[in-house]
């Protein structure tokens, strides 16, 4: 598999996609190149494509017009322009819209490898997600890998558990099992189990009959007999206390309700999805949660990854969440300046997709300007100092080191046995040993031969 990023080169001069080409793949990047717009379009719709660097002056289309057409289908790729005949109004225009970079010709090759190799860092790519979009946006390997799992499991009627932080789309994911099932035409209804009283809850689940309790004046239906021939959705599963958790088993097992106060049992064709975000073996071991009915929910098991272990899709949903805002408030639409960016990526979401939501919504009404400026996106973000990512090279050379330590620790510093379980040659692993400025011998106990 080639694990090089993929660049594609616009250029309408020959000898300027010629030099660049030489540039770039001196630097190890894998280039195609193109003549115009029209053949850049095309080679997108056919490769995997992770960053464009594209002329501004093109015969039949421009780079602008290309830039629009790239943002529109592949919203985060970063694409840089290059032009001799720049213009500050061209170069304000085209970074409003997204443009990740606005570079002056002759450019200068350090820069250019540098604001690639940090268009890269900041979005990095994933597969293109699939024509029949699902309501979840992503570009992260761990999400689509989880979705591919939805879809196989949404086609049985077998209960699942979904695990996950709070604010990482667990309803989300639950609406897309019940869409992609033969039950979609059914109704989908979610409850959440610890935003209702305890004891209302049984009530709203299983309904109740009249003169049931203080206030029942009339027979009410539960949510279980709404959702017939659908689908229902238990919500923060892990707070039903104890008394109901027995009840719900019975509807598991026995397929019926018996409304609060009734005599009799209704039969129901439910399918039951269940979340949440607490540990519920840990539960079970306190006391806290019946281990029979976590059996009974947990035949399937998804757990959502939070949004800083899939740090792509930030600038994704970031750029869906202000674009939303726009539309639905009828204001001028904002963007994320790179420096942006790459600071909200850096911070760790303790809220997931939901706190990002909410920090959209704050800069979009305090930013003044088109562009939302890192000062802007740092002010929004709570108790965040500035943190900034760390570049592709240094991150690569910080695994390589940590990685040469553990396997010295784990062998007592024998250089060979470690050299083995890496897959190097002595020689080379002695090189990298040096590289890195490790001395051998603290990680050698005293019985340890030199090697």
């Amino acid at each position: 598999m080639n694990s090089k990023p993929k660049v594609l080169l616009v250029d309408d001069d020959p000898s300027m996609l010629q030099l660049l080409s030489l540039r770039l793949g001196a630097a190890g990047y894998e280039l195609i190149t193109a003549s115009s717009g029209v053949d850049a379009l095309q080679t997108m719709g056919r490769e995997n494509i992770d960053a464009v660097v594209t002329d501004l002056r093109m015969e039949e289309m421009d780079g602008l017009a290309l830039f629009d057409r790239l943002h529109e289908r592949w919203p985060t790729v970063p694409v840089i322009m290059l032009t001799a005949h720049g213009t500050i109004r061209e170069a304000v225009t085209a970074t409003q819209k997204g443009l990740f970079a606005f570079l002056t010709k002759p450019v200068d090759k350090e820069e250019l490898l540098s604001t690639l190799e940090n268009a890269l860092s900041i979005s990095p790519q994933q597969p293109q997600q699939p024509e029949a979009a699902l309501p979840i946006l992503t570009r992260s390997a761990k999400m689509y890998s989880l979705l591919e799992q939805a879809k196989l499991f949404s086609e049985s009627d077998v209960n699942i558990l979904i695990n996950g932080e709070s604010g990482t789309g667990k309803e989300l994911l639950a609406t897309t099992i019940h869409q992609q099932s033969s039950r979609s035409d059914q109704p989908f209804i979610a409850i959440n189990c610890s935003a209702i009283p305890h004891d209302l809850l049984e009530s709203e689940l299983f309904g109740h009959v009249k003169g049931a309790f203080t206030g029942a004046s009339q027979n009410r239906e539960g949510l279980f007999v709404t959702a017939n021939g659908g689908t229902i959705l238990l919500d923060e599963i892990g707070d039903m206390p104890l008394s109901l958790q027995v009840k719900l088993l019975r509807v598991l097992q026995e397929k019926t309700v018996r409304p609060v106060g009734g005599s009799s049992d209704r039969k129901i064709d439910v399918r039951v999805l269940s979340a949440t975000h607490f540990d519920l073996e840990a539960a079970i071991d306190s006391g806290e949660f019946r281990s029979d009915l976590y059996y009974r929910l947990n035949v399937v098991n998804l757990k959502l990854p939070a949004l800083r272990e899939r740090p792509e899709d930030i600038p994704l949903l970031a750029n869906h969440f202000l674009t939303a805002i726009a539309e639905r408030t009828n204001k001028p639409a904002k963007t994320l300046s790179p420096e942006a960016v790459a600071l909200l990526i850096s911070y760790h979401w303790p809220g997931n997709i939901r706190e990002l939501e909410n920090i959209m919504e704050r800069v979009f009404a305090l930013s003044t300007t088109p562009v939302i400026s890192a000062v802007q996106a740092e002010h929004a973000l709570p108790g965040h100092r500035g943190i900034q990512i760390d570049t592709l090279k240094n991150a690569k050379q910080q695994f390589e080191r940590e990685y040469i330590v553990q396997l010295l620790t784990a062998t007592d510093g024998q250089v060979s046995l470690a050299a083995e379980i890496a897959g190097r040659n002595r020689s080379d692993f002695h090189k990298l040993i040096k590289r890195h400025g490790i001395h051998v011998n603290i990680y050698r106990k005293s019985d340890t031969e030199d090697d």
